[in-house]
Parts: structure tokens; C-alpha cells; sequence
């Protein structure tokens, strides 16, 4: 064995069933419904946030593409920051009836979730 493959542990697979390691056949495929057939959450919460109020929007079933521009118009409208963390959206302060009035317009079927 040469010096080169034992300072690279990618070289050295002694056995790999499936596959050259593409990590990206493996994903998970997400479904891209329509808005009207998703049921989407809305919640405001503080959990872990500092005390910082965040409203969380939940139950999304589309790309990320689509996720991207729906959280453009959503911080455009609430004058606001926000962010996408694992297919939910997350927009800084409480908004929860701006955003379902805006989700409903949109052909979501939205509904506001926790207290």
C-alpha cells in the first residue's frame, strides 16, 4: 500500500455495497404538493431562542426553491427577518395572524397551532 492511500481515509473502502458514496441518491425525496394540499402550522414560540419570540411555520411538503421565495414574500410583508431550518420557516417576532392571512391568500390550508 502506498503512503498516499494511508493518509486518505476516503481511498481506502475495503468493501461498499451500493454505489461510489453519492450521498445524494440517498436522500430523501420530498414531495412538491400544491398549496392547497398542504396542512401548514403556524406557532410563535420562544424555546431556545433566549427569550426572543419567533414564529414558526411548520408542515411544509415542497422544494427548497419554493420554500426560498415563499420566505422572501414572508419578510418582505412582515418587515422582518427569517430563516429556513430543517423545512420549516422561521420568521423573528410574532406574526402568527400575518402569516396565516398571507398563507390562506396564497391557497395554503393554514391553521394557528399552540397558545
Amino acid at each position: 500500500m502506498s503512503s498516499s492511500n494511508r493518509n486518505n481515509p476516503e481511498k481506502r473502502i475495503v468493501y461498499q455495497e451500493f454505489g461510489n458514496g453519492n450521498s445524494a441518491a440517498f436522500e430523501r425525496a420530498t414531495p412538491d404538493l400544491p398549496p392547497e394540499k398542504q396542512n401548514v402550522r403556524v406557532q410563535a414560540t420562544r424555546a431556545g431562542r433566549k427569550g426572543k419570540t419567533v414564529t414558526v411555520i411548520t408542515g411544509f411538503q415542497t422544494n427548497q426553491e419554493t420554500l426560498q421565495t415563499l420566505l422572501k414574500q414572508l419578510k418582505t410583508q412582515c418587515g422582518t427577518g427569517g430563516t429556513i431550518k430543517e423545512n420549516e420557516i422561521e420568521i423573528q417576532g410574532d406574526h402568527k395572524q400575518k402569516i396565516l392571512e398571507i398563507l390562506i391568500k396564497l391557497g395554503y390550508k393554514a391553521k394557528i397551532s399552540g397558545g
